[in-house]
């Protein structure tokens, strides 16, 4: 191995939402014109299932008879090490067009295990986990002209603040309130006798539509609502998305590899709406925490640390693997049990506002990610203007 250890629209409802939304002539592609893209996948993507480590000597060990079970689709070989769940196939199209860098062993500064907490911290942009305004918030104040949107129901914590940002969804369906069955999956997921009951309450749930996000739609309508905002002339130059669902303590097979289709068709739909700014975007792909690395006693993995993001877009200088990998060594693993987080997220973060949307460094370090002068940003991540 040679780690560097060191360094489209499904529903007829959500579909006739998109086609209400405000017809705009389609923006400029000029380099100053830059848009960037979060996705917030809410529950802990088991980020060893979606990049798979082939090449570490622990992962056979771990994972291979999971992710090489009966009905799994084959992994999608990205290069000696690493791989792609089966389910991902656009995604890993774009690795091939250097338009896809995944991140490995990435982790807000909170490193608790806890949904809620885990997920304030990747939003307002500090070491801790108190705070009422967000780090996107504070990035469109500190761009002149800027402006962001967030397709939520609700303003989501990254976006609130003194910026000039708006929310955008559809009316809501009646039915079972998507925000208290996510509460209920965390609450029972993990109890080995209720939890593949409950699996199977999911799965009906999810067929009568409550698997949408809080938003009303499903990840691949709402980052096709994105696409269609932000490619709009004058439309907002930083975008939200938000997913739910992607705790997966029991059943996790069936769960991920539904899950991780919405979000390759989400990525894909936003590549086909934002296809006119495409060259000028970043997207990041992020979650709050990652899983442990064994399989528990109900198919499924536990809350744990360092995950995985995704960073994808025309402006995006993919094809390679970023980040720092630890190993999977029992002695390796964070407390034995889930892989060590080696990059602070806001750095990732750092890197792609400054480089991408020329934010300045200091604005990065004191208002943007306040008390980060001493995190350095990534750099490299973004293609030369």
């Amino acid at each position: 191995m040679n780690f560097d250890r060191r360094g489209f629209l499904g529903m007829s409802a959500a579909s006739l939402a998109l086609a209400a939304l405000p017809k705009f002539a389609l923006a400029a592609a000029g380099r100053g014109d830059t848009r960037f893209l979060l996705v917030l996948l809410r529950g802990g993507l088991d980020g060893l299932h979606a990049l798979q480590a082939p090449g570490d000597p622990g992962f056979a060990a771990l994972r291979g008879d999971f992710v090489n079970s009966k009905g799994q689709a084959p992994s999608l070989q990205l290069n000696v090490d690493f791989a792609l769940h089966g389910a991902l196939g656009f995604m890993a199209g774009l690795y091939a067009q250097q338009q896809l860098l995944p991140m490995v062993a990435v982790a807000p500064p909170y490193r608790q295990r806890s949904h809620f907490e885990a997920q304030d911290c990747v939003e307002n942009g500090t070491t801790g986990t108190s705070g009422t305004t967000g780090w996107l918030n504070r990035c469109v104040a500190a761009m002149p002209g800027g402006k962001g949107l967030a397709i939520s129901a609700v303003m989501p914590l990254a976006m609130r603040g003194k910026g000039d940002v708006s929310t955008w969804s559809p009316p809501l369906a009646k039915g079972v309130d998507p925000i208290l069955w996510q509460q209920l999956q965390v609450l029972y997921a993990a109890d080995p006798s209720l939890a593949p009951t409950f699996a199977g309450i999911d799965a009906r749930m999810e067929a009568m539509g409550a698997g949408k996000s809080q938003n009303g739609l499903k990840l691949p309508q709402a980052m096709a609502a994105a696409a269609k905002f932000m490619a709009a002339a004058n439309g907002p130059r930083i975008g939200f998305v938000e997913d739910t669902g992607w705790d997966s303590h029991g059943g996790e097979l069936a769960l991920l590899d539904r899950k991780l289709a919405e979000l390759d068709a989400g990525v894909k739909a936003f590549h086909a709406g934002a296809e006119s700014i495409w060259n000028n975007t970043v997207v990041v792909i992020v979650t709050e925490f990652g899983r442990t690395a064994a399989i528990n006693g109900t198919g499924g993995t536990d809350h744990g640390t360092g995950g995985v993001a995704f960073v994808a877009g025309g402006a995006v200088k993919g094809g390679r693997i970023a980040g720092q990998w630890p190993g999977l060594g029992r002695t390796q693993l964070n407390e034995g049990r889930d892989l060590l987080a080696t990059t602070d997220m806001r750095a990732l973060f750092k890197g792609i506002l400054r480089e991408h949307l020329e934010v300045g460094s200091d604005a990065l370090a004191r208002s943007v990610f306040p008390d980060s002068a001493g995190l350095p940003s990534l750099p490299g991540l973004v293609r030369a203007g």
